[in-house]
This record gives structure tokens, sequence and C-alpha cells, in this order.
């Protein structure tokens, strides 16, 4: 049965629970920033491929931000969704908690941006369904991947900054 042309956001949810291990911290007792790295891009890759029913794989790794340390023993959730799709790439967005169940809190942690690309048995690069954002946060995450997208073909060199249409729009006078 063939993909389907559209997905919504929310098809692509993932959600993975963890305890942090001693073998997985540093000096301090806390997580170390690679193994968060790690288990934030197989959150991701799964979103990735429940988004279009592919083989994916990791393209860059766009934005991560290390807010708040997460200790050893402690429970770790990560969330992620497609915030938008392209052609044959599409954006994960990619949300961290602490979660503690005994005082019942829960405090985010980190975020990170991450690219895939589906690609078939030959690693070519195949189309994918569009995604559909939904909720508020979604479609300001939808908004904002475009942006992003134009920004790194800008830095990348494969796109002059003059073609640009959604950064002209933050920095054009209305």
């Amino acid at each position: 049965m063939p993909p389907k042309n559209k997905k919504t956001v929310s098809e692509s949810l993932t959600v993975m629970t963890n305890i942090v291990l001693p073998n997985e911290t540093n000096s301090l007792r806390n997580l170390f920033g690679g193994e968060l790295l790690a288990k934030m891009d197989r959150c991701a890759a799964i979103s990735a491929a429940r988004h279009c029913a592919r083989r994916v794989v990791t393209a860059s790794v766009n934005h991560v931000s290390f807010d708040h340390p997460i200790p050893e023993g402690g429970i770790v959730v990560l969330e992620s969704k497609v915030s938008r799709a392209f052609s044959t790439s599409m954006e994960i967005y990619v949300d961290v908690w602490l979660d503690d169940p005994i005082k019942q809190t829960k405090i985010h942690t980190n975020n990170g941006i991450y690219t895939f690309v589906a690609v078939d048995e030959y690693n070519n690069p195949v189309p994918i369904p569009e995604a559909t954002p939904e909720t508020e946060l979604e479609i300001e995450r939808w908004n904002a991947a475009l942006r992003r997208k134009e920004l790194s073909l800008i830095l990348g060199g494969r796109m002059k900054a003059k073609d640009s249409v959604e950064l002209k729009k933050l920095f054009s006078a209305e």
C-alpha cells in the first residue's frame, strides 16, 4: 500500500522513556550530552519513519539546547514529531523532559531540531507526504521550519539570500 500524500504532524509522535544509568553519566553524575544526542536522534528517526513509511537517514542536527542537567537515576522522556516535510526531507523537533514521578513534576530540559531524508534501498532520496500541523505549537514550528531551511540553504551556498522568501519577511519593513 503506497504512503498517503498528507499526514498530520501528530501521526509522527514518538515518546521514549529511559532512566539515566551510571555508565551514561559524566564526572558530575549527569547524563553525557552525547548520550542525550543519540537518544534524541533515535527518537527523531522513529518519527521520521512513521511520517513517510520509508527508511530514513539523519541529514543534520540543526540545533540542540542543553538547558538543564539530567542526573543519574533521572527519568528522561523524549517526545518528537515531524515539524515540516519538504520534498524528500523532513524536520523533526525533539523535546526532552526530566520526569519525577515521586514529586509528580516534569521539567523541560532540552530540545533539538533534526533533519532526516527518506531513502530507497539504494540510498537515493524519495518523495514523502506533506505534514499538516493542527495545534498552535505545531503551526508555529511548521512556519519556522521553512525559515530554518532557507537559512540553511543560504549558509550552505545552495541559495542566494536575495532569493529567500520567508527570511525576507522577517527583515523587511511593512
